[in-house]
């Protein structure tokens, strides 16, 4: 099992960014998949959460209405697009799996199975 996420970049402070993860090794579409990120000298935070029906969720409040996750099953894709970016959402930006499905509510409480290498989003002010 693999994760590769991409899309990170530079971007100033109001823009968008879409990150990519794709899942390959799987034989199966009913696992949960998370974003998560990192910044500098802070831990690991929660980002957003999707499942194989499409069932989510979003971390911090301040996520709520700027960031929206979504999956294509077919390509095995999951994509984080952020919006209205601001400095303080810079971080390396990871997607995880949870080979349980019905655990994309508790990404926070149960660790994920598998991790990607992160991609690194950089917002200037």
């Amino acid at each position: 099992v693999q994760l590769q996420a991409s899309g990170g970049g530079l971007v100033q402070a109001g823009g968008s960014l879409r990150l990519s993860c794709v899942a390959s090794g799987f034989t199966r579409n009913n696992y949960a998949v998370g974003w998560f990120r990192q910044a500098p000298g802070k831990e690991r935070e929660f980002v957003a959460a999707i499942n194989w029906s499409g069932g989510r969720t979003v971390g911090a409040d301040s996520e709520k209405g700027r960031f929206a996750i979504s999956r294509d099953n077919a390509k095995k894709m999951v994509y984080l697009d952020m919006n209205r970016l601001k400095p303080e959402d810079a971080a390396v930006y990871y997607c995880s799996v949870h080979s349980n499905d019905g655990c994309y509510p508790y990404f926070t409480i149960y660790d994920p199975d598998y991790w990607g290498q992160g991609t690194q989003v950089t917002v200037s002010s």
